[in-house]
């Protein structure tokens, strides 16, 4: 099971530079980031980079402190694809572009994903260095450097592994979603996948 843990940054909200980064549990990391956007935009790249850089069919799981950005890709996606693209309001979807580019992605990616929600700022280790990255990256596109481009795709089997010490994390889970292709969806009963209740020794294997 692969595990990456997603963030993003704006130095000023909205309208300052962004940063976004995701953070492989056993592997890579990568950030990026855009002269203007919001905290919301950062969050939903962030995640959308992540699927698109794990794009094998072993199962996924993408931690992250934004539960706008989950609920965004899991729950309320399904309403606003029925709506064509608008709110229960009639309002257009914000951020539509990355909302539907993260739908895509999940649609296309063999492998189920699976998100998570963890709370941000608490020693978690993981969503700390995604923080961190996100934020260097907003602050080097504010000071005019390029941002790093994204690292080429990588698959659970190509990880290069390393020896990480996994700091207490408190989580919870929110959202518990399976997004097999509809080849996959067709063959099979769609099911969710359960998470044991997180605490403070949680272990997903």
């Amino acid at each position: 099971m692969i595990i990456v843990s997603t963030d993003g940054s704006c130095l000023r909200n909205p309208g300052g530079a962004i940063g976004w980064a995701w953070v492989n549990h056993t592997g890579p990391s990568q950030s990026g980031g855009e002269p203007s956007g919001t905290n919301q935009v950062a969050e939903l790249r962030a995640v959308l980079e992540a699927i698109r850089a794990h794009p094998g069919s072993e199962p996924m799981v993408i931690e992250s402190d934004s539960q706008y950005a989950i609920k965004c890709a899991s729950e309320w996606v399904s309403g606003w694809k029925r709506k064509g693209w608008r709110t229960a309001s009639g309002e257009p979807v914000k951020n539509i572009d990355l909302v539907r580019g993260i739908d895509e992605a999940l649609g296309e990616r063999p492998g189920p994903v699976r998100f998570r929600w963890v709370r941000g700022h608490v020693g978690n280790h993981y969503n700390e260095e995604a923080d961190k990255l996100a934020g260097e990256a907003a602050r080097a596109v504010a000071a005019g450097a390029p941002a790093p481009a994204p690292v080429a795709s990588v698959t659970g089997a190509e990880t290069p592994a390393k020896t990480v010490s996994r700091a207490k994390s408190v989580a919870r889970t929110v959202t518990r979603v399976e997004r097999p292709t509809a080849r996959a969806a067709a063959a099979a009963q769609p099911a969710l996948f359960d998470l044991p209740a997180p605490d403070d020794s949680l272990t997903l294997f």
